[in-house]
């Protein structure tokens, strides 16, 4: 297909969804879609995966997950294999590697936060991880090799101004290099990028400071609205920019993470505005469950039954 037909297409059917959106039709429309591959996060498994990285990624297959994006691990690289490797193993159990996460800048804990304590009992001990400030182009490249869409930058320093314009430069060069590589690259927020520092919003300078073009975000639902936000609201004021989601709920007091669907946010309301957030993809996500199966499990049920995304 020709780009003047493939542009005249996609215009043609955004007009089209638009004037549905006016005339009340659009929400009957979006209902008779199918229903969208429901994906999982599997930083959900940490601490769990590395002790039987394919015995796990099928307990996840049989509840029916179809797409997966991968996270840092204890075995270091890929659950301890190179990224070709793992694509295979998710491919042959019938899922689709979608994204992968890696850190902005040197793990660091957070003010407050402890490592969660592993099988013997003893806080998790992980290897040095590789980070985009320090090695930048070689995640790029394992990320291309490993055929991913996305390569997501899951936490980057933002508690000071000097901190946020360094996470930017990061940002927008990482954006730039994936871009060359031929993947989509994004950021994962927390609660933590809507804390005003000196009178300015982290998230907000993420949003405009980076490019558009290049830096997308992946929009953890929940850490959002701990954060105080309306992600519907973020979806609108910057259409299309969030073409990945986290799914997680929180309870009334937005302290506990929960199962999607037994907690307090209102996902109906968020799924009817997919198109205009421009997601492609989400995956369900629980940090640090009790359960990891039992959470993945009712997480599935709500979305694929009451939710029907």
């Amino acid at each position: 297909m020709n780009y003047n037909r493939r542009k005249f297409l996609q215009s043609t059917g955004t007009l089209i969804l638009g004037g549905m959106a006016l005339s009340g039709k659009a929400s009957s429309f979006l209902s008779n879609m199918a229903p969208h591959p429901v994906g999982l996060q599997l930083f959900t498994f940490f601490g769990i995966i590395d002790e039987d990285v394919k015995g796990t990624l099928t307990k996840i297959a049989s509840v029916g997950y179809k797409e997966m994006e991968s996270a840092f691990s204890k075995k270091g690289g890929y659950y301890g294999m190179k990224p070709a490797g793992f694509k295979a193993m998710v491919n042959d159990l019938g899922m689709s590697w979608k994204s992968h996460h890696v850190l902005g800048a040197p793990f660091k804990l957070p003010k407050g936060y402890k490592m969660p304590l592993g099988a013997d009992g003893k806080p998790m001990v992980i290897p040095p991880m590789m980070n985009l400030r320090d090695n930048m182009q070689q995640l790029v490249d394992e990320a291309a090799e490993g055929g991913v869409q996305y390569l997501v930058c899951a936490n980057a320093p933002t508690s000071t101004l000097e901190e946020i314009k360094s996470s930017i430069e990061i940002l927008n060069k990482t954006g730039e290099a994936a871009k060359k590589a031929g993947l989509h690259f994004a950021y994962h927020n927390h609660d933590m990028e809507f804390k005003a520092i000196d009178g300015k919003v982290p998230y907000h300078l993420l949003l405009t400071e980076t490019d558009a073009q290049n830096v997308k975000m992946e929009l953890d639902l929940a850490w959002a609205v701990k954060g105080g936000q309306d992600p519907v609201k973020l979806f609108k004021d910057h259409p299309g920019r969030f073409p990945l989601w986290h799914v997680k709920d929180l309870d009334a007091t937005h302290t506990n993470i929960l199962p999607v669907g037994s907690g307090t946010i209102d996902f109906k309301r968020i799924f009817a505005n997919s198109a205009s957030s421009g997601m492609q993809h989400f995956f369900v996500e629980h940090d640090n469950p009790k359960d990891a199966f039992a959470s993945i499990k009712s997480s599935y049920g709500y979305i694929s039954g009451t939710l029907k995304a």
